[in-house]
């Protein structure tokens, strides 16, 4: 089998069944052709004999995947977001389809993995970053909230380390990805075709494979905040928690309320009750089922577009946001975000 579709490469190496994220000129961002194809392969390879393992990387050298292609969703937002809906949907049940694949599914987030690539990545059951690798979910920075999946792995972080990288729409290295549950092993960019070999011609089992080409972690830098992360975080509003950054005396936790002040005030208010929430809900296709609504709702209002257009349609990174304070953002407006959508549930729970 060696079927290639262009934004996605399909093959078996060996027992290793290999999907290639293949635009590299965009960073690997994700179609809703490529969340087809990749669909189709992992159904099929599912009940494939031949196939052991499958494993996930990136073409090129900048990363993984850098999210969804966030052209296509502003233009399709704009003419009402039907198109973005549907890929939603199906971005969705593909994330679910990996936290619960019958085979070892290997994901290597070498360099960039954000959003949609954290929702390819980080559901596998074995997860590798490198020391290129860096790991983020920055939604609130482009007015929309944590997705894939991605609020219950920052719901379930140590501490208030989610609620502070949801929020500020920070990136991880390498041990910030292993300390908040986004990675499970640390394996050197230069070991990676090693590794890929080993996986493709090993009868041993997958997780033998990677342990034997892992290494220690880098050092994480979150937990050496974690003191000022943890007490200032815990508030019970967005507003809460900037006056206690802004009143720590912490050079980094005022930085960190300077990127919550400049991200769209409604994303960063309905991403912490989204974030408490998920911490509740019993699975992650609960979680998903809210997400959906979340992302939805966001198509509706003004910042998502707004913001893809100051962040990557001409990039003069000075958003408008509507509202603009965190003070206009009214209870009823997140309510409005988390309300079930009537005829238009994903239902993945």
């Amino acid at each position: 089998m060696n079927a290639e579709v262009a934004e996605v490469q399909v093959s078996l190496d060996g027992g290793a069944g290999r999907i290639v994220l293949n635009r590299p000129r965009a960073l690997n961002s994700l179609t809703h052709g490529m969340i087809t194809t990749v669909h189709t392969t992992l159904t099929e390879w599912a009940t494939d004999d031949r196939v052991r393992t499958v494993v996930l990387t990136g073409a090129g050298e900048r990363g993984l995947c850098a999210g969804a292609d966030l052209r296509a969703l502003h233009d399709d937002a704009r003419a009402g977001g039907a198109g973005t809906r549907a890929f939603f949907r199906d971005e969705y049940r593909l994330n679910a389809l990996i936290a619960h694949y019958p085979k070892p599914y290997v994901a290597v987030m070498d360099g960039i993995t954000m959003g949609g690539g954290i929702g390819l990545s980080a559901h596998g059951g074995l997860r590798i970053v490198t020391e290129r690798s860096t790991v983020a979910m920055p939604e609130t920075r482009i007015g929309l909230v944590p997705d894939v999946g991605g609020s219950r792995l920052l719901a379930l972080a140590p501490g208030e380390l989610g609620t502070h990288l949801g929020l500020t729409s920070a990136s991880m290295g390498p041990g910030d990805a292993l300390l908040c549950g986004f990675a499970d092993h640390f394996v050197p960019s230069t070991r990676i075709a090693a590794l890929l070999d080993a996986l493709a011609e090993s009868p041993d089992p997958a997780a033998a494979a990677v342990a034997s080409h892992a290494e220690p972690a880098p050092g994480s830098a979150l937990a050496e905040q974690r003191g000022w992360i943890d007490a200032c975080y815990a508030a019970d509003t967005v507003e809460e928690i900037v006056e206690r950054l802004l009143n720590s005396g912490v050079a980094e936790a005022k930085e960190a309320a300077e990127l919550v002040l400049g991200n769209s005030p409604t994303a960063v208010t309905v991403t912490l009750a989204a974030l408490r929430r998920a911490r509740t809900l019993p699975s992650l296709e609960a979680v998903l089922d809210q997400e959906y609504r979340v992302s939805c709702a966001a198509l509706s209002g003004p910042d998502l577009v707004e913001g893809i257009r100051a962040q990557v349609i001409d990039k003069d990174r000075t958003p408008r946001w509507s509202p603009a304070s965190l003070a206009e953002v009214g209870e009823a407006e997140v309510a409005r975000f988390l309300a079930p959508r009537v005829g238009d549930e994903l239902g993945l729970a």
